[in-house]
């Protein structure tokens, strides 16, 4: 009976979680409250786009510790890396190469076995 009431008590505490607050005036976004120039938007629009690209191309050369580019010591495995995912491209693209999203060839509707 305890833990009937104890799990009734806790989805009220919970219910009560998403109720919206009566008590003080809130504003309706966390960047409504801070008021910026145009100026400074700009700025900040700009870094928002240019920060990403920045830091995902580094991730190319990263070393890992072993002073070579994708953490490889061997320049034999960086090159059968390689070698592996072109592979794997040309068998995508000898397969799908040609796929264009106007020949109808979507997944609605039934399996085609005939092999088209």
């Amino acid at each position: 009976m305890m833990k009937t009431i104890f799990a009734l008590l806790a989805l009220f505490a919970s219910a009560s979680a998403f109720v919206p607050s009566t008590s003080a005036p809130v504003v309706k976004t966390a960047l409504s409250a801070v008021q910026q120039p145009d100026a400074m938007k700009t700025i900040s629009t700009v870094a928002a786009g240019f920060m990403p690209a920045i830091l995902s191309s580094s991730a190319a050369m990263a070393t890992e510790g072993t002073n070579e580019w994708f953490g490889v010591d061997d320049l034999r495995v960086l090159a059968v890396l390689f070698a592996g995912h072109y592979f794997i491209l040309s068998l995508w693209l000898g397969q799908y190469g040609n796929a264009t999203e106007d020949d109808d060839a979507d997944f609605f509707g039934e399996i085609d076995y005939t092999g088209r």
